[in-house]
């Protein structure tokens, strides 16, 4: 494939229009829209929500008080979800609401690509990022780590195009990539701060290198805006910024070195969640794509290279890279969501590979290359698609033991108002109306004083294992035995009507 087929912002030539107007467009609506109703076919809409996505809805719902809200967690979900959470609890509705805007959010981002590189070239790196089980499980979720994925995708594309447009002088044009570098940017810090500084380096490092002050103004001005209320929120309930950074390395296990690259490969069978991560690794199948990950996408950055258009290619492979580097290297537990960002980054350099590959021979040896390229696909898909159905009826499992708990609780007598603390506090008190509380652990917002003043006013009840010692304020509430859990209900719920 001649070099001549892409722009370069290395050489001395600018992007080219879109090809053929919006309808060069259309394989990356199609992309976007398969991705959103295999969401909806695949995860379905009836699934539960899960422990990390009862904090953020419940901090505008309707169906119960809000959590407590940890200093690593930043709102930017809670208020994606707002339109839906604040007037309605149907968790379907919810789930087709963010698979529908996952979708397009996938398309927009990868629609600020299309001067950079060929519509198809685009098409294939969304199809790749698409069908990721772990892209397909989250997409539908009240969880942030897909929307820095899109977020940084959408800036790093923003970023070259304005780049280009500066030095071709192209005014209009640059205008519009500079209002979606901030809008990227500010949706990434809006989700998660930290890991928006980690993917935006090395565009802020280009910036600096190249003197290019108004990128630097617009990149930092949209992490700033997406930033303001994290970092006005640490001032006013967590001590200042410095503090609220400490407690949120704290609940991470203390950042710092740690080779997490195992426990990734471990979680990649389909753990939501390794902490900690022990146990076997899955099957070798369920590994290779992300082993083969970096190998094309080092392979893109060369064919990138020898074509003269190596800053386009370059751009993401360096902001995944950036992405990655904490996930890998500086947490001591793993979970599979947390490289989202980096996934869709390299998707772009890997696909350039890919097609490359197959384009590049002649004759029989293309034919070969394509069966080849065939065969391999298909038989991720069919491994993502393994994985994907064995977490999400997991999963499943998981939650409908959190509503049947909950269901038993309420034949106890605890219903709204009330509050739940112990083991699962947090999910099953969302599924069952209630407030939730601790008085140790990384979740602690409360002690035994005001507890038991609660428990004089509302249905209070503990969660523990079966067998296990209760806390001390529970130790004298009357226990009930529900399957694997003891659950001590307090003696004002027993008087009003529990069984």
């Amino acid at each position: 494939m001649s070099g001549s087929t892409y722009a370069t912002l290395a050489g001395t030539r600018r992007p080219g229009p879109p090809t053929a107007s919006g309808r060069s467009e259309y394989p990356l609506a199609l992309v976007a829209g398969v991705f959103a109703l295999a969401q909806l076919v695949l995860v379905r809409p009836g699934l539960g929500l899960g422990w990390d996505e009862t904090v953020y809805v419940s901090q505008i719902s309707a169906h119960a008080p809000a959590a407590f809200f940890s200093a690593p967690r930043a709102r930017g979900i809670s208020l994606l979800v707002a339109p839906v959470t604040s007037w309605s609890s149907s968790t379907t509705l919810l789930r087709v609401y963010l698979a529908a805007l996952s979708g397009l959010a996938l398309f927009l981002a990868l629609r600020t690509w299309r001067t950079l590189f060929p519509v198809r070239v685009l098409a294939l790196a969304g199809t790749l990022f698409a069908s990721l089980w772990v892209t397909l499980f989250y997409g539908p979720q009240a969880m942030p780590n897909y929307w820095v994925a899109v977020g940084a995708l959408a800036a790093a594309g923003c970023f070259l195009r304005a780049r280009a447009d500066r030095d071709a002088g192209t005014d209009h044009s640059g205008r519009a990539a500079l209002w979606g570098l901030a809008a990227s940017a500010s949706l990434m810090a809006w989700m998660r701060p930290t890991d928006a500084v980690w993917a935006t380096v090395p565009l802020l490092a280009l910036c600096l290198r190249a003197r290019h002050w108004r990128l630097l103004t617009v990149l930092l001005a949209g992490l700033a805006s997406g930033a303001v209320e994290w970092v006005v929120e640490a001032y006013v309930s967590y001590g200042g910024l410095t503090q609220r950074l400490h407690d949120a390395s704290a609940i991470e296990g203390g950042l710092g070195w740690h080779l997490a690259v195992t426990d990734q490969l471990r979680s990649l069978g389909g753990r939501a969640l390794c902490r900690p991560c022990t146990g076997a690794m899955p099957n070798p199948a369920v590994d290779v794509w992300w082993l083969v990950l970096p190998v094309l996408a080092v392979a893109g950055l060369v064919v990138a290279v020898r074509a003269r258009r190596t800053e386009p290619t370059l751009v993401p492979f360096a902001c995944a890279a950036t992405a990655a580097f904490p996930y890998l290297f500086m947490i001591g537990y793993a979970a599979p969501r947390f490289l989202l960002p980096a996934y869709a980054l390299v998707a772009i350099p890997v696909a350039d590979a890919l097609i490359q590959l197959v384009t590049r021979p002649t004759g029989a040896w293309r034919r070969v290359a394509v069966a080849l390229l065939a065969v391999g696909l298909a038989g991720h898909l069919a491994i993502q698609l393994a994985v994907l159905e064995h977490t999400v009826s997991r999963t499943n499992a998981q939650h409908r033991d959190w509503s049947r708990t909950a269901a038993e609780l309420h034949r106890l007598g605890v219903r709204t108002p009330c509050l739940l603390t112990g083991q699962d506090a947090i999910p099953v008190a969302f599924y069952t109306g209630c407030a939730s509380a601790a008085t140790e652990g990384h979740n602690a917002n409360t002690n035994r004083t005001v507890i038991d003043r609660t428990a004089r006013r509302m249905p209070v009840a503990d969660i523990t294992p079966a067998g296990s010692r209760p806390p001390a304020y529970a130790h004298d509430w009357p226990v009930h035995h529900y399957g694997t859990l003891d659950l001590r209900v307090a003696p004002t719920a027993e008087r009003d009507g529990g069984a």
